[in-house]
């Protein structure tokens, strides 16, 4: 009882609610376990397949082209259908069959068609869960969204942990086989037991059908500051996935780390992301988002200037540890602050929106860090990425206190 209501205090949210949301955060750990297996053998594929960073980068940004393509279509989808759970379970059916696709490729053309599948399903994912959540907790949506952030987190640190395990001791090939297999229980779980949650009744789905949605559409994309949150993020996301594609390849090709420490250092980094994601979302419930935001953002481009010029693996995975603390609690606060300035009728669709910049500004990122990393080095790619976040920062900045400041 005691732990309970101590639970319930700090999360603003009784234990026994909490079901819901702690299964769709196992979900989206089951989506990122699949991006983050992808990302961890990006310098083995890269060996086998003898490809330049530029060529790597272009499979990176395949798999954000992808997601940006898919991207909006799920959140329509979402919004019009109310299908949440089965959107979410067929999600990660689908990037599952085309991680074990990975293994069978045996050029660059059908492995880029299957991280094309991982991208479009790993975004897929988010608008129907996030509206799930948003609209199963409207009180206390800072804190479910950022159980949803945890998962991420969670899945992104085990994935390396065990797929570098793994890596010891089989192929890359192989290792994409095994690491689906907690995938494809997952999406079954979540189709067997979340259903029952389901927050929309097929009542409210039939007169959710009758809302004008294009007619909202177009009031939401006059919403100047949901358009500033969207790009805002946009330029965090490319970061993010400057930092996911090359804290790998720095670890191994620079401070010549094996795969346990590579997995290890990677892991880290989204450990942080399991701290710090419950307590910002939690505390944006109560102070606001922006605050969050504006300060997570400042500190990570200073610790991502700091691996810049970190020359040792200690020194380099202690930095990468702390980034992940302030870098990722802002990502749930992000996707909070987006909903709150929408209706519930448009919930995915608003996600879609900003996961959707995120995938555009995305796309790029990994060529141009690649080109830069063949022309000058890899210790440049971290001063690109730092100077992103701070753009971001920047607009977080000048953007109007959120309604709950």
């Amino acid at each position: 009882m005691a732990l309970s209501a101590s639970i319930q205090r700090w999360t603003g949210l009784p234990w026994s609610q909490q079901g819901p949301a702690l299964m769709v955060g196992v979900g989206h750990g089951a989506t990122h376990w699949v991006a983050a297996t992808f990302y961890l053998l990006l310098p083995w594929i890269k060996e086998t397949l003898q490809i330049s960073y530029t060529n790597a980068g272009i499979l990176v940004a395949v798999f954000h082209l992808a997601s940006f393509l898919a991207n909006f279509a799920s959140g329509a989808l979402t919004d019009i259908t109310g299908k949440r759970v089965l959107i979410q379970s067929g999600s990660l059916t689908l990037g599952a069959l085309a991680l074990g696709g990975t293994s069978l490729a045996w050029s660059v053309i059908p492995l880029a068609l299957m991280i094309a599948i991982i991208g479009a399903t790993n975004n897929a994912w988010h608008p129907a869960a996030i509206s799930f959540l948003s609209e199963r907790y409207p009180d206390n949506r800072g804190y479910a969204l950022a159980v949803h952030a945890l998962g991420a987190n969670v899945g992104d640190s085990i994935a390396p942990l065990m797929v570098g395990a793994v890596l010891g001791m089989l192929s890359w090939q192989d290792t994409a086989l095994v690491s689906t297999v907690p995938v494809f229980v997952v999406a079954f779980w979540i189709w067997t037991v979340l259903s029952r949650h389901e927050t929309i009744s097929p009542a409210e789905t039939k007169e959710t059908r009758k809302v004008p949605y294009l007619s909202e559409l177009k009031i939401m994309f006059r919403q100047f500051e949901l358009l500033g949150l969207s790009m805002m993020s946009g330029f965090r996301a490319a970061a993010q996935v400057g930092l996911l594609m090359f804290v790998p390849l720095y670890l191994t090709d620079v401070l010549e780390a094996g795969p346990m420490m590579t997995g290890v250092g990677f892991s880290l980094m989204q450990l942080g992301g399991v701290l710090s994601s419950p307590v910002a979302g939690a505390w944006s419930d109560r102070i606001g988002r922006r605050p969050i935001v504006v300060g997570g953002l400042a500190l990570s481009t200073l610790v991502i200037a700091f691996l810049a010029i970190a020359g040792s693996q200690i020194l380099f995975v202690s930095g990468i540890a702390f980034l992940g603390f302030v870098l990722y609690g802002v990502r749930p606060v992000v996707h909070s602050w987006a909903l709150d300035l929408t209706s519930k009728t448009m919930g995915g669709t608003v996600i879609s929106l900003v996961f959707g910049t995120q995938s555009l500004f995305s796309i790029g990122i990994p060529v141009l860090s690649g080109m830069v990393a063949d022309l000058f080095g890899l210790q440049r790619v971290f001063w690109l990425l730092a100077g992103l976040i701070l753009v971001s920062n920047l607009i977080a900045f000048f953007l109007k206190k959120d309604s709950r400041n």
